[in-house]
This record gives C-alpha cells, structure tokens and sequence, in this order.
C-alpha cells in the first residue's frame, strides 16, 4: 500500500510531465491551485482514497477532461472548477 507521500509525490511528478496534449495544459492550473505538495496541504486528502499509481494518473486524466467539456471561464475560476472536482469527484 503506497504512504501519503508517496501519492503526493507521484502526483506532483505527473502534473509536471511536460506537455503533450491540450489537456495537459490544465496541469500547471492544477499546480497553482495546490499551491503546496507539502505533507500538511489539507486540499490533498483526497489521496487517501485513492490506493494506486494509476489511479493517481487516471484521476489527473478525468480531471483534465472535465475541465475541457465543461469548464466555462465566463462563469467560475479555474480554482473552483478544481476544488469542486477535488471535494465531489
């Protein structure tokens, strides 16, 4: 079973893979709003429930996907886009 920190730092890793895609230009949008990878960010506790490092990838893929289908930035910031992802999935 993978530590916290280690969710943490797969995490960070893949946020920081350079870009290959479109969707992959949100992940400096998800950087900012973390703001922090530290042991102590409370806005990282969604990776307890959260057991591998695919699963880890795979959230960072949904996450980018709904950002491109259903972001409007008329109407809400990107940093509440994500938080509402972060707490509701």
């Amino acid at each position: 079973m993978l530590t916290l920190s280690e969710k943490k730092s797969h995490l960070k890793f893949c946020l920081n893979q350079p870009e290959e895609n479109y969707a992959d230009s949100f992940k400096a949008d998800i950087i900012d709003y973390f703001d922090s990878f530290k042991i102590e960010n409370k806005e990282l506790i969604f990776l307890s429930s959260i057991d591998t490092f695919e699963a880890i990838e795979n959230w960072i893929t949904k996450l980018t996907s709904r950002i491109i289908l259903k972001f409007d930035e008329e109407s809400e910031s990107i940093n509440d886009f994500i938080a509402d992802y972060v707490a509701l999935g």
